[in-house]
């Protein structure tokens, strides 16, 4: 019995012991879990699971932080699915690029002749015709070539009428086209000599299919021998043949002068009749004859249609007829009749003188910039001064007596009949 009651004692010391180390242990755990949340930590990962049962309230958090972790990478879901989205817009402009890089290579293909015309709209280029040329894609011809018209007006090409100019613009045109003449020619005057209507009815039907050179040349010695119409009406058609033989066509002619001299001795008492509907009535007379005369020895307005005057007009495009008594109308129209004789000369003046038949005098031409026909003939300014003829290029006129403005103005009188 003394022999087991110390070991009865030291078996209740062990069970003490024990409690106390376990309510020691429960403490140290207490302790442990309340420094966990103090400090945020998850005791669920730190703590064995074979300890307190005050782990399973941590247990019971950690879903709840899981969650917040399952949300936390739900939030971050989006970023990973948005870097595809990047990637996925990335491929976007990546696939569009190369369309946009077409567009762009492409546009300035349609855009260059723009960007040409757009320099030729701004007038800083001088050379219009290289501006003319482009007329590409986007640009409308009719405005290109308006906008050249207006951007280079110092070339005399660039401002030449168009076939469809209107009615108001070609009468503006026309009478321009008058007034430089005129101020070019202020000598201008009927190139056949003559004393009295008579004779310049006569001079004017000789001068068909010659020079009134010529016909001035013959004219002294035919009056000196026929001074009336009675007197021609009377001579002897071979004396007339022969005066009228360096004329041409003499034959015709003598017929026409005779006849006509023997209808005004008949029919108006030898005198020339001051009407149009007269004196186309007499032989050899038409329009054109009768014009000159009522314009030069009676003061009557009237155009005279010779071929200078048909020529011109039409290179300026008065008119296209081609018949004398349209072309007589149609450029009628386009002046007053106060101004028509004058028109006549100011037009035959020029025709003789720089617009030739054959090779225009273009380079010394003083309407140049009005003109549809510039170009067809000479445009070398030092070319073309050897081209004009009569007091424009230093040579005699045709009259043995011109008038004294004409001798003002440097012409010279014509020579005599046969050489100088």
């Amino acid at each position: 019995m003394g022999e087991q009651e110390p070991d009865d004692s030291m078996k209740v010391t062990k069970v003490v012991k024990r409690a106390s180390s376990e309510a020691a242990a429960e403490k140290s755990s207490a302790s442990a879990a309340g420094k966990t949340t103090a400090d945020g930590e998850s005791a669920a990962g730190e703590s064995p699971a074979s300890e307190a049962p005050a782990e399973k309230p941590t247990a019971k958090k950690a879903p709840a932080k899981k969650t917040s972790v399952k949300k936390a990478s739900a939030s971050k879901a989006p970023a990973e699915k948005a870097p595809a989205k990047k990637t996925s817009a990335s491929k976007a402009p990546a696939e569009k690029a190369p369309a946009k890089k077409a567009t762009a290579k492409r546009a300035p293909a349609k855009k260059a002749p723009a960007k040409k015309a757009s320099v030729a709209k701004g007038g800083t280029v001088k050379p219009v015709k290289k501006a003319v040329a482009p007329q590409k894609a986007d640009v409308a011809p009719g405005k290109a070539t308006a906008d050249v018209r207006e951007a280079a007006p110092v070339t005399t090409v660039a401002v030449r009428p168009s076939k469809g100019e209107s009615r108001t613009a070609l009468v503006r045109r026309a009478r321009r086209i008058d007034r430089e003449l005129a101020e070019a020619y202020p000598y201008a005057h009927p190139e056949l000599d003559f004393e009295n209507p008579f004779q310049l009815l006569v001079a004017t039907v000789l001068s068909a299919q010659t020079t009134d050179l010529r016909v001035n040349q013959t004219t002294p010695a035919l009056f000196a021998k026929y001074p009336a119409p009675e007197d021609l009406a009377a001579a002897v058609p071979e004396e007339v043949e022969e005066i009228l033989r360096p004329t041409g066509f003499f034959r015709a002619k003598t017929k026409s002068v005779m006849g006509l001299s023997k209808a005004l001795a008949e029919r108006f008492g030898g005198q020339v009749p001051g009407r149009l509907e007269d004196l186309v009535t007499l032989p050899g007379v038409g329009r054109k004859t009768a014009f000159v005369v009522l314009g030069n020895a009676f003061g009557r307005p009237g155009i005279t249609v010779d071929t200078h005057f048909q020529r011109l007009v039409r290179r300026w495009r008065w008119t296209e007829e081609t018949d004398p008594g349209k072309i007589e109308a149609a450029v009628g129209a386009l002046f007053p009749k106060s101004d028509w004789t004058m028109l006549s000369h100011h037009v035959i003046f020029h025709g003789r003188r720089v617009c030739h038949a054959r090779k225009p005098a273009c380079g010394a031409c003083p309407i140049a910039p009005l003109c549809p026909a510039y170009g067809e003939g000479e445009t070398d300014p030092e070319k073309a001064r050897k081209l004009l003829k009569y007091e424009k290029g230093g040579l005699p006129g045709q009259r043995l007596k011109p008038p004294q403005s004409y001798l003002d103005a440097g012409g010279e009188p014509a020579p005599p009949l046969g050489p100088r």
